[in-house]
């Protein structure tokens, strides 16, 4: 719920004299899920919410949607024509200096960037500075209470014995004489899953062999070389909530091997990627114990330095994190000196995704935890210990 006394103390403490909020249409959703903006409601033209530090906010509308923003506290001016439209925008932010807007020079961390580039350089034209909003969101979109903290422990528990579900089922197939499809694991999963009142957005990954190798691999029914024996290396990647309102995600990748002992090969690329896990997470550790302000590239940096020196740098292709919240993928910091170079900072009562891999065209191995920084700078990683050997399928199960 939207609580200006909130958003006016965190604009002082971030030395700004206000956030301007804009929307079209739906494309700003950072705008909409700040305000608690009702999904369904009917907003064709559009409008500004400018929320000063101090004092009260104010508003400009259309005239046929007038009261678009009337749930929210503030004076408003009505535009209709498109002069009156951007002497509005004048007036919207006269007096201030220094703003924040859903926007990042040169498009920087397009997870933040939501504004288009005209609409900027019409409240530039203003003379105000234009500072983007990336730690206001995660203040209040990214930052868990303590209930989804529950809820997120709770998801942590049913998605880490959906891995025992998942290894059970392909050792018991495979000692059948049964050659179980990645998409048959696919279902047993989900299957799980609504067993325990969980919902996800997506299907899990269940790659065997080559396809683990594909970090966005998607099984299809039926494909030929989809089917799990004996001897091949498997990589399942779930993701999963509580079936109810706000709850947050667990997102957890494991290995194994179908056999009883693991080969080198393959133990070798995991112990690699284990280590650059385990250095990203000491990363977060550390920062905190000394109260050091972190930011997400710098623990990117922590797990890839680790896998660049054993000479796989090339075959790390993605960022070492992402941001989890009611989406699998949220609106905070990501851990992410690759695609990005994240600057948001790591805040407490956020979680995010630690997840680096090494992608061969044979096999790939990702280990993925989730780590949580509580209010009080502790740091948890969630969804059971982080694996530490590739599962041996059939000796463990």
């Amino acid at each position: 719920m939207f609580d200006l006394q909130k958003v006016q103390s965190a604009l002082r403490d971030e030395g700004l004299d206000g956030w301007l909020l804009y929307d079209f249409r739906g494309l700003n959703v950072l705008a909409r899920r700040v305000l608690d903006f009702p999904a369904n409601a009917h907003a064709t033209r559009r409008w500004f919410y400018f929320i000063p530090a101090k004092g009260e906010p104010r508003k400009l509308v259309h005239r046929i949607e007038s009261a678009v923003l009337d749930a929210y506290p503030g004076g408003r001016q009505v535009y209709l024509r498109w002069q009156e439209f951007e002497a509005g925008v004048v007036t919207l932010v006269g007096g201030a200096k220094k703003i924040a807007m859903e926007y990042v020079p040169r498009n920087a961390n397009p997870y933040i960037s939501r504004v288009d580039a005209g609409t900027i350089e019409l409240v530039k034209s203003t003379g105000v500075e234009i500072v983007p909003s990336g730690d206001l969101i995660q203040l209040f979109e990214a930052c868990w209470d303590e209930a989804q903290w529950q809820m997120h422990l709770e998801a942590a528990r049913n998605t880490e014995s959906a891995y025992h579900v998942a290894w059970k089922y392909i050792a018991e197939s495979i000692r059948s004489g049964l050659t179980p499809h990645e998409t048959e694991v696919q279902g047993v999963i989900l299957a799980h899953f609504a067993d325990n009142q969980m919902v996800t957005d997506h299907p899990p990954i269940v790659g065997v062999g080559p396809h683990s190798g594909d970090p966005h691999f998607a099984p299809v029914a039926g494909s030929a070389d989809g089917y799990i024996r004996e001897g091949n290396f498997v990589l399942i990647d779930l993701w999963a909530k509580l079936d109810k309102p706000r709850a947050v995600y667990s997102d957890l990748t494991w290995t194994g091997f179908v056999g009883k002992e693991v080969p080198a090969k393959y133990t070798a690329i995991f112990d690699i990627v284990a280590a650059g896990r385990d250095a990203a997470i000491d990363r977060v550790k550390s920062a905190y114990q000394a109260r050091e302000t972190l930011r997400g590239w710098q623990v990117d940096q922590a797990a890839r330095d680790v896998i660049e020196k054993a000479g796989y740098g090339e075959a790390f292709c993605h960022r070492t994190g992402h941001s989890i919240g009611e989406e699998t993928h949220g609106n905070g910091a990501n851990m992410d000196d690759l695609e990005t170079h994240e600057t948001r900072r790591v805040l407490p009562r956020t979680c995010f995704s630690v997840e680096p891999g090494i992608y061969l065209p044979e096999f790939g191995v990702r280990s993925e935890v989730n780590v949580f920084v509580d209010a009080t700078g502790q740091v948890h990683v969630t969804g059971g210990k982080p694996q530490t050997a590739i599962v041996p399928i059939l000796k463990a199960y």
